[in-house]
């Protein structure tokens, strides 16, 4: 349970006002970074969730991959209710690393 607070804390702690200050909604920030890596975490830990519910693994990818495509929609959307854009670039970056994250669970043996 706290797993999941501290990752709603991270993900939606703020939005991107100083991209947006300094020139943009840029392809390459520290942002992207964060959105790259936080849609890998949450694949990740979707996924390992539902194995552990005993899931196959090709449901629990598509779960996995369902639960960090409204995690990655909702931050776009709590963005906008802040006041701010919803970025697609920060969508294709949330794209970026739930590909990345499938890609190395799909290798795991469990």
């Amino acid at each position: 349970m706290h797993g999941m607070m501290l990752l709603f804390t991270l993900h939606f702690g703020g939005t991107q006002v100083a991209d947006e200050h300094s020139g943009g909604d840029r392809w390459f920030s520290s942002d992207k970074t964060k959105h790259f890596f936080m849609a890998a975490f949450v694949q990740s830990v979707s996924f390992s969730g539902l194995r552990t519910t005993g899931i196959g693994r090709t449901g629990s990818l598509i779960g996995a991959s369902a639960v960090t495509s409204v995690v990655s929609v909702g931050k776009e959307l709590h963005d906008r209710a802040s006041g701010s854009v919803i970025s697609v670039k920060d969508l294709a970056w949330d794209a970026a690393g739930l590909a990345a994250s499938t890609a190395l669970l799909r290798r795991t043996e469990r």
